[in-house]
């Protein structure tokens, strides 16, 4: 049976459709399957991208973040959350309750360029303004604090000396599209997984992925 996935997004919804069509592709060989999107910000592009695909969306923003999340996910059976441009802190009890279910995709190579107020634009130039010659994507497990769980899966990218954030982050979202939905069907299908001493079990199956190789 498939994994029931919920998607949690700020913005355009990129990641999220990089997700839907990674699982339209695989078809009955999918291990999971988006059922629920939700949103702290009522125009967000990834509701309308959800609502297209016939999905059940969701605003949830403020108190009812604290408070609610945790409720919507457990009454849409959710298995797996995917966080995708996701701009809040996901709550303890959230995190606490689904321990090694949460994953989310940032625009750099953790532990570097992380933490709070570390998301988009603001990431890249923070790269740039380091001199950093790589960045990339990572995809990591969620815990209490930003960006702060065991690393899953990272993709290097290199900086150009003519970059400017924007190129740099059209750059590194194809990474992100390419290593983040083969990452959350293996979750659905129980091949990665959180250890009970917080490391990867299973980490390698989806570097192996053919997606994976890209010409950045």
């Amino acid at each position: 049976m498939s994994a029931r996935v919920a998607v949690l997004a700020s913005g355009s919804g990129t990641n999220l459709q990089a997700i839907l069509d990674h699982f339209s592709a695989l078809g009955a060989r999918g291990n999971g399957r988006v059922v629920l999107v939700l949103s702290d910000r009522a125009q967000a592009g990834a509701l309308a991208r959800a609502e297209r695909a016939g999905i059940e969306t969701q605003r949830i923003a403020g108190a009812a973040l604290e408070t609610g999340l945790a409720s919507a996910l457990a009454s849409a059976r959710i298995d797996v959350v995917a966080l995708a441009g996701f701009l809040r802190l996901v709550p303890p009890e959230v995190t606490r309750a689904f321990r090694g279910r949460v994953v989310n995709i940032h625009p750099a190579l953790l532990p570097s360029f992380g933490g709070t107020g570390m998301y988009g634009r603001r990431v890249h130039q923070a790269v740039l303004d380091s001199g950093a010659r790589v960045t990339g994507a990572t995809v990591h497990f969620v815990n209490e604090q930003f960006d702060r769980g065991a690393i899953i899966a990272q993709w290097p990218v290199p900086v150009r000396g003519d970059d400017t954030a924007d190129t740099l982050a059209a750059r590194v979202l194809r990474a992100e599209h390419a290593i983040y939905p083969p990452v959350v069907d293996a979750l659905c299908a129980g091949t990665i997984r959180l250890g009970d001493d917080d490391r990867i079990v299973g980490r390698d199956e989806p570097a192996t992925d053919a997606q994976f190789r890209l010409t950045t």
